[in-house]
């Protein structure tokens, strides 16, 4: 991804390793200051996932397949390490999904290292195919709306959902994004806008609230957003409104697309009803910024993730193209 730091722009991605240790731009941090954490075990990559210096299902993943080579490399217990790191974020099926690759290739003798490589760049080419078949879904003059944050900072370089926005607006076509803000923490105001406008990309933040006042009027298109588990149904856990989202496109007759590589399939639940969400500490609701923003007494719930069921879901675009949620069974094959 572009990243415009001390008056040059350079091409960085999100997460990588240095020997063992393992690099993060640290999200929490976004935009105001770019700055790294650095993880040097097993337990400073756990405190990564969990805490969010590192989030969206394809860099959670990555970082757990370097989480697992990183605690090879420094001849820990790799199934204490997997454990470890299971045990981080319920909801996104890519960490898991990468734990039982990592532990399946150093089973297979495969150095850790290298597995965790193979890995992310897999990620990568899936992410840059995704934006290749999701960019055919978007004309010139396009007016689009995303949710949260499913770019490069989501998995280490191209992104899920800003993925064909990028590559439409590299192919020259004239877009432009409606940012959901995503409340409670702000990854469409801070993330999202942040990568948009290092990318030159021509967009409006609004309140969560307000994306069905634009699509009533008519000035959203087109909505593609990314997942942190789809079942075998085409249901789609994803942030908290997406949801929301979903079924106001539907009655406004807007086509409604979800991003995400097969890595974030989980072929083993038949319907969204057994997704486990993860629900975060009630401080990130009842605060903004650290700031308390609701009386003394005041409790809150702060679900993190919501299900669209797949009748909600126009199509679902993967690294092996656009798909219905019907048709999702061919891709378990």
């Amino acid at each position: 991804m572009k990243v415009k730091t001390e008056g040059e722009t350079k091409d960085m991605r999100s997460v990588w390793m240095e020997g063992s240790q393992i690099m993060f731009i640290d999200q929490r941090l976004l935009p105001h200051k770019l700055d790294y954490f650095m993880a040097q075990n097993v337990e400073d990559t756990a405190f990564a996932i969990k805490e969010m210096v590192v989030r969206g299902a394809p860099a959670i993943g990555i970082a757990a397949a370097y989480g697992i080579a990183q605690a090879a490399m420094q001849d820990a217990d790799v199934k204490e390490a997997a454990e470890q790191l299971r045990a981080t974020r319920p909801t996104a099926y890519d960490l898991f999904y990468a734990i039982d690759y990592m532990l399946e290739g150093i089973g297979n003798r495969v150095e850790p290292h290298k597995a965790a490589e193979d890995y992310v760049n897999s990620i990568l080419d899936k992410c840059k195919k995704i934006g290749e078949y999701g960019e055919q879904l978007i004309s010139d003059g396009m007016k689009i709306l995303t949710h949260c944050n499913a770019g490069a900072l989501a998995t280490a370089d191209y992104g899920t959902a800003l993925a064909p926005i990028r590559l439409a607006h590299e192919n020259g076509k004239n877009l432009f994004i409606f940012v959901d803000e995503t409340r409670p923490r702000l990854q469409g105001a801070r993330l999202t806008a942040w990568e948009l406008e290092n990318e030159g990309i021509p967009h409006a933040l609004i309140a969560d609230n307000a994306a069905g006042h634009f699509m009533q009027r008519g000035e959203i298109e087109l909505v593609i957003v990314g997942a942190d588990r789809i079942t075998k149904n085409g249901d789609a856990a994803n942030k908290i409104g997406t949801y929301t989202k979903a079924v106001l496109a539907k009655e406004n007759n807007i086509p409604f697309y979800v991003a995400a590589p097969i890595s974030t399939f989980d072929f083993s639940l038949d319907d969204g009803k057994d997704i486990p969400i993860e629900e975060r500490g009630e401080e990130e609701v009842l605060n903004f910024f650290q700031q308390k923003i609701a009386p003394e007494n005041t409790m809150a719930r702060n679900p993190a993730f919501d299900v669209t069921p797949a009748r909600y879901v126009t199509g679902i675009i993967t690294e092996k193209g656009i798909f219905k949620p019907g048709e999702i069974s061919e891709l378990n094959k």
